[in-house]
């Protein structure tokens, strides 16, 4: 497929995991690509895994801040033209797991700043380009841990309930205008993010459990991530805007108990 053929994507995040398998998928079908992260080595890397003949721009930024979102956004503008498509998915866990009473406010704010101004900062910047133009699609990256509790914590949770907030009310706000807005929420994937479970579990031979308590009883990968963002950035999503899609293997479709209605 060559759904994003002469389209420029940009996607933030896009150093590891579910960026870097969403930037191969947007290459692999045609997409010019904007790549943002902080880690420039890992933005190198990741422009080393695509497609022979994929244009891409790399650019090290952070995305809590608001003055490097403006004047990227900016410099692709006058550079590309326009942006197709925005995939917010840069992101932060914290790890601070410690119940509400006795979080840090550091933790909060670190994450807050990431996981949900971050995105807010891009999709107002790219937002009014694509409202001007009169179309555009752009997908946020959310998580099971903002529909339900018990998937991360407080901090963390928080901020992706506030991307799926903030992901219908920028899709009301735009949809006159033909831009869309939508957001995926992955389950458990095995990212760098992730990589402390993941390792827990395989080190006290636990890998089996990862996953169980979804009804596909497994976990899942980034590119599952991927093939969602693509799907929602493209026009076969053409009359889909404000929702936020479980890539979860069933998790938030139960109880987290699989097989208890048998």
């Amino acid at each position: 497929m060559n759904r994003f053929d002469q389209r420029t994507v940009l996607i933030t995040g896009a150093g590891s995991g579910i960026g870097r398998a969403a930037s191969a998928r947007f290459a692999a079908e045609g997409a010019r690509l904007v790549l943002v992260d902080r880690n420039e080595q890992g933005l190198n890397e990741t422009a080393a895994t695509l497609p022979e003949g994929t244009e891409v721009t790399l650019r090290p930024v952070d995305v809590s801040d608001e003055n490097a979102v403006n004047a990227l956004v900016d410099e692709v503008i006058a550079s590309h033209g326009t942006i197709h498509a925005l995939v917010n998915n840069a992101g932060i866990a914290g790890g601070d797991y410690a119940p509400v009473t006795g979080n840090s406010t550091e933790t909060w704010q670190a994450i807050l700043a990431v996981n949900l101004m971050g995105p807010m900062f891009f999709i107002r910047a790219v937002g009014k380009h694509m409202q001007a133009k009169g179309a555009g699609a752009i997908v946020n990256t959310a998580s099971v841990a903002g529909i339900r509790s018990g998937a991360g914590g407080n901090a963390y949770s928080a901020s992706k309930a506030g991307v799926i907030s903030l992901t219908k009310t920028a899709a009301c706000d735009l949809g006159q205008y033909n831009v869309r807005v939508n957001a995926v929420c992955p389950g458990l994937i095995e990212t760098g993010m992730t990589k402390p479970v993941f390792d827990y579990a395989r080190s006290n031979e636990k890998e089996h459990k990862l996953g169980s308590r979804c009804e596909l009883r497994r976990y899942g990968r980034p590119e599952e991530i991927a093939a969602a963002m693509a799907f929602l950035a493209s026009d076969d999503a053409s009359y889909i805007t404000g929702q936020a899609l479980a890539v979860d293997g069933g998790n938030t479709a139960s109880l987290n108990l699989p097989g208890m209605k048998h």
